[in-house]
């Protein structure tokens, strides 16, 4: 996806109220990543996503041992989760190994403080040679509740130079995601809402305003709340 979608609104290639309970539900990221999250959590969360259609996210440490309990589901897990400080090298390797393990798509944190001490050349630089290690999408977080306008725009910016896939407004421990946020984080490139969604309206509203992806911790209420 890279950048050509840079300075316009990424436009969905679907309408929210068109879609039947399966479209709804592919686009979920059902997640599990707290700091107790254990294996059976982990496990717990794919069966789910098998039942439901879902995609998964868990923490890297159970990736392997779960990558094989349902082919059919997407795995994604975090990169430099949650503070987007590892030392660039960590990061890239936990990237590939994340990778190796089995992971379908990568969430990472960007590095927020240099991103605020005006450090775009290093936020560059690092995600661009995350991006180039491994063969898998990557998403770019950029805890939005956290940014200014101005940071939101170099946050995006960085992500399409470094040729990443996605933006994530965030880790959800900073703050919930806003349809603001979505929308100006689209205007660089698709966008999955993060944080405090819990309800299939909340879902419905953030994909009305061009999410692509939602991820939340209770993917099975938002798809067994679809009104579609």
């Amino acid at each position: 996806m890279s950048g050509e979608s840079a300075g316009k609104p990424y436009a969905p290639p679907w309408q929210v109220a068109g879609m039947d309970r399966a479209d709804f539900a592919a686009r979920i990221d059902h997640t599990v990543l707290g700091a107790e999250t254990t294996l059976a959590d982990a496990e717990r969360v794919i069966a789910e996503a098998a039942e439901y259609g879902t995609n998964a996210c868990v923490p890297p440490c159970y990736v392997a041992e779960v990558a094989e309990q349902a082919p059919a589901v997407t795995l994604m897990t975090v990169v430099g989760f949650p503070h987007g400080q590892h030392a660039p090298e960590v990061k890239r390797e936990e990237a590939v190994a994340a990778w190796d393990d089995g992971a379908d798509e990568l969430d990472v944190v960007l590095n927020v403080g240099r991103l605020k001490a005006g450090d775009s050349e290093a936020v560059v630089d690092e995600l661009a040679e995350l991006v180039a290690a491994v063969p898998v999408p990557v998403k770019v977080i950029v805890e939005a509740p956290l940014l200014t306008d101005e940071e939101m725009r170099r946050a995006g910016e960085a992500a399409v130079e470094a040729d990443a896939d996605y933006l994530k407004t965030g880790t959800g421990f900073a703050g919930p995601a806003t349809v603001s946020d979505v929308r100006r984080l689209g205007e660089y490139l698709p966008v999955k809402a993060s944080g405090g969604i819990g309800t299939y309206e909340a879902a419905s509203a953030m994909l009305e305003a061009g999410a692509v992806r939602i991820g939340a911790s209770a993917g099975v209420e938002l798809v067994e709340g679809f009104e579609g």
